[in-house]
């Protein structure tokens, strides 16, 4: 998707067809995803371009279920989709349902063969599969191919009325089993499907596939430019050679662009509903899962999903997209939206012994360092909480955090000394015995030391489960699941957050400083409150590839 100013091959298209008036000044789009799965990010991109397109030449853009597959549709992949669109803001002009025009498509097939276009054919799948031919040779006539037009139109209609089982019969197109275009030889339109459909229930035994219902929905809703991915571009004279041959009066311009395939990821909602039934995630909106539902969950934002579809362009050539251009875009949103708080994620107690056992002060940290007048109290007493990555026993060459005998500043409040390290029976650390500096609450009185690390009162602050995210597939481009990265999501089940972090707003996205963006999960139980990793404050998949 460009930006509405922006120019591509098909907004080029689009302007051309403008000024020759071709489809009377009128541009009107539409998405039309099949209901047999939730919308991944690839198909994002099509929302974005459709709906924006339709909004760059003042046009309209419809919602329209591709349902012609019952026993893969449901009303809940329906409702789903009607969600993330609407969640992306955008607003749909009509919508319809490939099954809105049931009749009319079967009256088109009457048609079709009554104009001698179209027969029955008794073949097998596989036999017309044998037939269809490869490539680089023609494929072969059926032997029903010559079938007489009246016997056709009987059988089809006691397809119909469901007098045939499965696989008994289907409409086929007469057109070339010469043809290049493989697309082209004699495919299939009609076949015998006895599943309820959750719209028209049983009325139908009969269903029509993609490419026969695709092109007069089009034709029907008034669709003047079928924007599509490139892997129907070789359908494109299939969908000319159907419009022509009922002769509708309204021809739409099929278009086609790359299709989006980020790293790391599988883009196939076959493999993702995989995923989901093998476990391997929590369901379609796992976080780690490239679906909408899944980025919405993990925090993502609509505008950083449309962000990074402008930056990505349209292309007519297909190629695999860092998923880091991806978190780039809520990175760079939330760098300058997002409050900052203090957390640790792996917690270690820490008791300041010269500290007044019953007193507690208030110290004064930036919400923002983009807004520096927006500030907010944190309350520090006698006992805090650490990460435990901040501290070495017997610390590294040039290792800058807290050590035995080293000082370091807590973040936002005074210098302090780490003096003894006491550990359990099996010598695990369980608590550093500090002191602290109290000239150094100015941070320009005290020693000046190069170590800064954060903490959250051991008082007041919250007790949180912290799910920490990366690359759901270790290879660039998963073929299927024997690559599926294990380490995708880490759990942290004892972190502690500060106290001024709104656990009641599920919206509110935070920086937990020097960890990254978090938002609390929107299926956080009350007695366990959880918070999703967004993104991390730097790209760290790169370092990890070597």
């Amino acid at each position: 998707m460009e930006k509405p100013n922006d120019t591509n091959f098909i907004t080029n298209t689009i302007d051309k067809d403008n000024s020759t008036k071709k489809f009377g000044g009128r541009v009107h789009t539409r998405f039309p995803p099949e209901p047999n799965g939730y919308l991944h990010i690839g198909h994002a991109k099509s929302i974005c371009l459709n709906f924006e397109i339709a909004k760059k030449y003042n046009g309209k853009c419809n919602l329209r279920f591709d349902d012609t597959n019952p026993e893969k549709e449901s009303e809940e992949y329906i409702n789903s989709i009607k969600r993330d669109v609407t969640w992306l803001d955008y607003n749909w002009d009509e919508i319809h349902f490939a099954s809105d025009y049931f009749n009319e498509l079967y009256a088109y097939a009457i048609e079709l063969i009554k104009n001698n276009y179209a027969y029955v054919d008794s073949s097998s799948a596989e036999e017309i599969k044998k037939l269809r031919g490869t490539l680089t040779e023609p494929g072969k006539n059926s032997k029903d191919r010559n079938r007489p037009a009246e016997e056709s139109l009987r059988i089809f209609e006691e397809m119909r009325n469901g007098n045939y089982k499965e696989g008994e019969y289907v409409l086929r197109l007469k057109i070339d089993m010469s043809s290049s275009n493989i697309n082209m030889r004699d495919p299939v339109i009609y076949r015998i499907k006895k599943i309820r459909h959750h719209r028209t229930a049983n009325d139908w035994p009969i269903y029509p596939l993609y490419d026969f219902t695709h092109c007069i929905s089009d034709a029907q809703e008034n669709i003047t430019h079928s924007l599509c991915t490139l892997e129907f571009e070789d359908h494109r004279e299939l969908y000319d050679w159907i419009i022509d041959k009922i002769q509708h009066k309204n021809k739409p311009q099929q278009i086609e662009f790359a299709r989006l395939m980020i790293e790391n990821n599988v883009m196939s909602k076959r493999k993702l509903a995989e995923l989901v039934e093998s476990k391997y995630v929590d369901g379609w909106d796992d976080p780690r899962m490239p679906t909408i539902s899944g980025l919405r969950r993990r925090g993502f934002t609509p505008n950083s999903i449309k962000d990074f579809c402008r930056r990505i362009g349209v292309t007519k050539k297909n190629s695999f997209i860092e998923m880091g251009v991806l978190e780039n875009t809520i990175r760079e949103e939330l760098n300058l939206s997002a409050e900052r708080v203090m957390g640790v994620l792996d917690p270690l107690k820490v008791t300041i012994s010269n500290y007044p056992k019953d007193e507690e002060e208030v110290v004064k940290a930036t919400n923002n360092p983009n807004n520096k007048n927006s500030y907010r109290n944190i309350n520090i007493s006698r006992e805090v909480y650490i990460d435990r990555s901040d501290f070495m026993e017997i610390p590294e060459k040039k290792y800058f955090r807290l050590s035995p005998g080293k000082e370091v500043r807590l973040r936002h409040a005074f210098n302090i000394t780490c003096q003894k390290v006491i550990k359990n029976d099996k010598g695990d650390i369980t608590e550093l015995d500090c002191t602290y500096d109290p000239e150094s609450r100015d941070i320009n009185k005290g020693n000046k030391v190069k170590g800064m690390i954060h903490w959250v009162n051991a008082k007041d602050c919250i007790d949180v489960k912290i799910n920490l995210y990366d690359r759901l597939f270790a290879d660039t481009n998963p073929k299927g699941l024997e690559s599926f990265n294990e380490d995708s999501l880490v759990v942290k089940n004892n972190a502690k957050i500060e106290n001024n972090v709104n656990i009641d707003d599920y919206d509110k996205r935070y920086q937990f400083e020097r960890v990254g963006y978090f938002i609390r999960d929107s299926k956080s139980k009350d007695n366990i409150i959880i918070y999703n990793q967004i993104v991390s404050l730097k790209d760290t998949w790169k370092n990890k590839k070597g």
